[in-house]
């Protein structure tokens, strides 16, 4: 992997799963009854940010290279109005929004991050593409996680670093050997 628009790509792909896995780990801590819990009338439960970012995901990611993102049968603004019956058919649909991302990006090469796609018929580079979904959906992940800390309080558990154990992480990462690799999950 020696280019730019690789290492890119590779990145993307990283950062992508990084944030998939701290969803996961949240939606892990939740009950049925807890990703239905809005703060007031106007805010969004867990189960419809889930169902707004799934409903980006299938949009922008479907046919990527060949059709318009923002598909004629999204109907964004219901997004924000249904949610799902049970955790499990959140996860499912999760699932599928995470799948069809990865399908399409996966098999992209280094020549086609200059490619030209088309999101409500502005064109985009690929990489810009990605981008602007790379900086969406963890806006939206940190939410998710902002809320279910919101609901389980003195229970969440840490997706990262915990309160106060900043130096002793440190220390321990520290006392070993340098990793050659150029990614790590504690951002």
């Amino acid at each position: 992997m020696n280019s730019v628009a690789e290492n890119y790509l590779e990145s993307t792909r990283k950062q992508f799963a990084y944030y998939k896995s701290l969803g996961d780990k949240t939606f892990a801590q939740l009950t049925d009854e807890a990703i239905h819990w809005q703060q007031h009338e106007d805010s969004n439960s867990i189960s419809i940010i889930v169902k707004h970012i799934v409903g980006n995901m299938l949009s922008r990611w479907t046919n990527f290279l060949t059709e318009d993102g923002e598909k004629d049968w999204r109907h964004r603004d219901s997004e924000f109005e249904a949610t799902y019956k049970t955790k499990a058919e959140m996860i499912a649909a999760w699932e599928k929004g995470w799948q069809c991302l990865f399908d399409a990006i996966n098999p992209l090469q280094a020549d086609d991050v200059s490619r030209i796609i088309y999101i409500r018929n502005q064109g985009h580079t690929v990489l810009e593409a990605i981008t602007r979904q790379l900086c969406h959906y963890p806006y939206h992940i940190g939410q998710l996680v902002y809320v279910a800390k919101l609901i389980r309080a003195e229970e969440w558990k840490s997706l990262s670093i915990p309160k106060g154990k900043s130096s002793s992480y440190n220390a321990d990462k520290f006392s070993k050997e340098k990793d050659r690799t150029h990614f790590t999950d504690d951002l």
